[in-house]
C-alpha cells in the first residue's frame, strides 16, 4: 500500500485544517492524536502514525505508557513521547481539578479528586492532605510510594511534612492499584499508628480514604 506524506494528502484533509474548519469536536481520536505529534517518520505520515497507535494500543492503554515503554515503539522518540506524556497527564490534571485551597466540608469533597488522580498508577500512593484551622487545604504531599506498610508510612514523614506547613489537621488517602476499597490488616494497622502519633503532636487526623477504580472507602 502506497502511503502519502502529509504535504502529498489535500490540505482540507489535514488534522490541523479540519480543526479550523469542523471545529475540535468533530475530529477522530486519531486526528487529534496527529495534531499532537505533528510529524510523522520516515515512510509514515503523522496520520498513519496515529492510526498504528490507536489499533495497537486504545488510547486507554496508551495513557497508561511509561516514558520508556512509549520510546520502545516504532516511530516514537522523546519528543514524541514526551508529548504524550505532557498531554495525558495536562487531561487528567484538569479532570482531577484543582484540590489546593478547596474547603473540605466532608470526605466525599475530595474522594473524587484522589479517585481521578490516582486511577492509572499500578502502585500505591499515600498522600497526606493538610488542612488549616478552617477546613481548608493547604496543599497535598506523597508520603510513599510501594505496597502499604509501617516501614514505608511512618509518622515521623508524615507530620514532619504537617507541621512544616502548620497544618491543623490531616485527610490521609491511598489507591488500591487492583480497585478494590477494602481496608486489608495493614491498612488498619498503619491507620492506628497515624491516629494516636496524630493525637500526640495536637495535629487531628480527619479521616482516611482508600480509593480504587471509581470508587472509594473511608476507615
Amino acid at each position: 500500500m502506497i502511503k502519502l506524506r502529509i504535504k502529498e494528502i489535500a490540505l482540507e484533509q489535514r488534522p490541523r485544517e479540519r480543526l479550523k474548519a469542523k471545529g475540535i469536536d468533530n475530529l477522530s481520536d486519531s486526528e487529534l492524536l496527529a495534531i499532537i505529534l505533528q510529524n510523522g517518520t520516515n515512510g509514515e505520515n503523522v496520520i498513519d502514525l496515529s492510526h498504528r497507535l490507536i489499533a495497537s494500543f486504545g488510547l486507554d492503554k496508551l495513557n497508561l505508557l511509561s516514558l520508556t515503554e512509549l520510546m520502545k515503539i516504532k516511530g516514537i522518540k522523546l519528543g514524541k513521547a514526551s508529548k504524550l506524556l505532557a498531554a495525558f497527564e495536562l487531561s487528567k490534571r484538569v479532570n482531577s481539578g484543582k484540590i489546593c485551597e478547596k474547603v473540605v466540608k466532608n470526605p466525599a469533597d475530595i474522594a473524587s479528586h484522589y479517585i481521578e488522580k490516582l486511577k492509572d498508577l499500578k502502585k500505591e500512593h499515600f498522600i497526606a492532605v493538610f488542612l488549616d484551622s478552617k477546613n481548608k487545604i493547604i496543599k497535598d504531599e506523597v508520603i510513599s510510594i510501594g505496597t502499604l506498610n509501617s516501614s514505608l508510612v511512618h509518622p515521623r514523614e508524615v507530620f514532619k511534612e504537617a507541621i512544616r506547613n502548620s497544618a491543623n489537621s490531616v485527610i490521609l488517602v491511598h489507591n488500591h492499584p487492583s480497585g478494590s476499597v477494602e481496608p486489608s490488616d495493614e491498612d488498619y494497622r498503619v491507620n492506628k499508628v497515624l491516629v494516636e502519633a496524630g493525637e500526640l503532636v495536637g495535629i487531628k487526623v480527619l479521616d482516611h480514604l482508600i480509593v480504587g477504580d471509581g470508587k472509594w472507602n473511608s476507615l
